[in-house]
């Protein structure tokens, strides 16, 4: 595991970019797995601003998102799928036909898109304030693939500043790759930002693997690359 530790948030980003643009330089049809969250918003725009002034295309790029709320349409304004569009599709050369955000409340839903998510060269996650990655709760199997998840109290209190800071109009549920799949892909990008997710970062980088951390399995992982600002770092011990 490679940790960068970065000043700025800007910082983080351009930093994010550049591990990210060097597989699409090496692989212009690469499969990117990609997340939604605060933390990527800085990513997605440099990959904008890269498209928009050198002409980097996606026109070949596939990509999986890693997971999306139960229960809310496709198009609204909280919903993941419209997350990708307003942050990243739209202002890319992507074929929409090629992007992939799983959908459903099912078992069979979950399977399905499990079986779509094949040969991903880097797998963009995020961290949560628990150590999750993707909605993997602490106590989901670290084998899991996936699956339909309740989401924790902790969880939909961090998320309900994107819905008018009422938790009760937070989904309870999500469908999500589980750690299995995520930990398929051949190599992993984790950004993190803010003192909110100092404890987490130290967890994952420096505390016992287990499945109460879900993301100190990624300590297993050949080739991941975390990078973190400086608030995020703060509680590491080197």
């Amino acid at each position: 595991m490679e940790v960068l530790i970065c000043d700025t948030y800007e910082d983080l980003s351009k930093a994010a970019f550049k591990v990210m643009k060097d597989v699409l330089d090496a692989k212009p049809d690469a499969v990117l797995g990609l997340a939604t969250g605060s933390s990527p918003v800085g990513l997605y725009q440099e990959m904008v601003k890269d498209h928009k002034e050198n002409g980097t295309s996606y026109k070949d790029v596939k990509s999986y998102n890693l997971d999306e709320y139960v229960g809310l349409d496709r198009n609204d304004p909280q919903s993941y799928w419209t997350f990708m569009n307003e942050n990243l599709f739209s202002g890319i050369d992507i074929d929409p036909a090629n992007t992939h955000v799983p959908y459903g409340d099912t078992a069979e839903d979950a399977k399905a898109y499990d079986d779509e998510v094949k040969g991903v060269d880097i797998q963009l996650l995020g961290i949560g304030n628990n150590g999750h990655i993707g909605f993997n709760e602490p106590g989901t199997p670290f084998d899991a693939r996936t699956h339909i998840v309740e989401l924790t109290e902790s969880t939909r209190e961090a998320n309900k500043r994107f819905f008018d800071n009422d938790i009760t109009k937070v989904p309870t549920h999500a469908i999500s790759q589980g750690i299995g799949t995520v930990m398929d892909a051949d190599s992993i990008l984790l950004i993190a930002n803010g003192a909110g997710k100092a404890d987490a970062v130290k967890a994952m980088i420096e505390g016992e693997i287990t499945e109460e951390c879900p993301a100190s399995i990624l300590r297993k992982h050949p080739k991941v690359t975390v990078i973190l600002d400086k608030e995020a770092a703060s509680k590491l011990s080197r």
